[in-house]
């Protein structure tokens, strides 16, 4: 458990965060100047400014009434910022036996943990940016932390490293058992890994909760930040390569076509994603379209948000409400109003899995 009650002034305004983190992986998400990064430093001990509690299980960090504040190297915090931050006159094995306790395996065991074997004998100019992200990954494992910071450390990383990458930090939280702060911006990182959401805003906490309860919630501004709107769970059913498409069964039988996806299995659990935007709205049976995931559903409410108007829509057959983003015109045009039955269209690969 990570205990969090703490007051950190800021150029612009004030950090003020109240919470208490029980997942393994917290995914922390906001808008930029949020406050994400502060949070991280403050934890560390970067920010002497900071006032209140921190604490990590039994061991407090902070506790401004009792006049404790521990040092940074007595926290053992493992950082990881975005640009890995390796030392470049150090080889990755170097890098790694940097701050290493004494008298462990901790260097040997993150090495092997991240493959990086391989990698030792080479200087940080010489590695790809997914290299340097796990070099830096188990120099911070080495340490034998505490507790791993993780600041946006696959945001520069094209989507192929990232997929690369992302397995070793499944195993990190499955296999270290160390409670891991993981901040990005990507909603499908944040499914994957995190047990727990925290979302920031301005300085404070907007919401926080399970992943996809959180994160597909009605009017809660992550969304138009994640750019996701709709986050459903489900199983693959079947492939159909002549087709190229897979047929996934959603929570409430409800069936939906994606683009090919034959790297999951049938039977595995999934969760796809669709955009508000990419759904459309007929007040009338839908044929003769190329999209072919249609379903009948009933308007249980309209919400303003900038300049389009989000519907919340109950699908016939689905356990979960969809969010559709419409224009002012269109919901006049169509006379759309709460009751108002309609039906949803969706193009294969408008739909992917996160």
């Amino acid at each position: 458990m990570i205990e969090l009650s703490f007051e950190l002034p800021l150029a612009t305004a004030e950090l003020r965060v109240e919470a208490e983190l029980p997942a393994a992986v917290t995914a922390v998400m906001g808008p930029s100047g949020a406050g994400k990064t502060s949070l991280l430093e403050a934890i560390a001990g970067l920010r002497r400014k900071a006032r209140g509690r921190i604490a990590c299980h039994d061991v407090v960090f902070l506790d401004s009434a009792r006049h404790l504040r521990l040092a940074p190297e007595r926290r053992r915090v493992g950082y990881v910022p975005q640009d890995a931050g390796l030392f470049p006159h150090l080889t990755a094995l170097g890098n790694v036996r940097f701050g290493a306790r004494a008298g462990t395996r901790q260097a040997e065991t993150a090495i092997e943990t991240l493959e990086i074997g391989p990698l030792l004998a080479r200087y940080p100019a010489s590695l790809s940016g997914g290299e340097k992200q796990r070099v830096a990954l188990a120099r911070a494992l080495a340490t034998a932390p505490r507790m791993l910071l993780l600041d946006e450390p696959l945001a520069a990383l094209d989507v192929e490293l990232k997929e690369r990458v992302l397995p070793y930090l499944m195993r990190i939280r499955d296999e270290w058992k160390v409670p891991i702060l993981y901040v990005t911006h990507n909603v499908g990182e944040a499914l994957a890994l995190a047990g727990h959401v925290l979302f920031l805003r301005a300085g404070r906490v907007e919401a926080q909760g399970a992943p996809l309860d959180l994160l597909s919630s009605p009017g809660l501004s992550a969304e138009a930040e994640a750019g996701i709107e709709n986050l459903l769970r489900g199983r693959v059913a079947a492939h159909d390569p002549a087709g190229g498409i897979t047929r996934i069964e959603l929570d409430g039988k409800l069936a939906l076509s994606v683009p090919l996806a034959e790297s999951r299995p049938a039977g595995s659990a999934v969760t796809v994603a669709i955009r508000a935007e990419d759904v459309l709205v007929s007040t009338a049976p839908v044929k003769g379209l190329s999209a072919r995931n249609v379903y009948e559903a009933r308007v249980e409410g309209l919400e303003r948000t900038g300049v389009d108007v989000t519907l919340r829509c109950a699908i016939t057959g689905s356990g979960r409400p969809w969010l559709v983003r419409v224009t002012p015109a269109a919901v006049e045009a169509l006379g759309l109003a709460v009751g108002t039955t309609v039906w949803l269209a969706v193009k294969s690969h408008s739909v992917r899995i996160v």
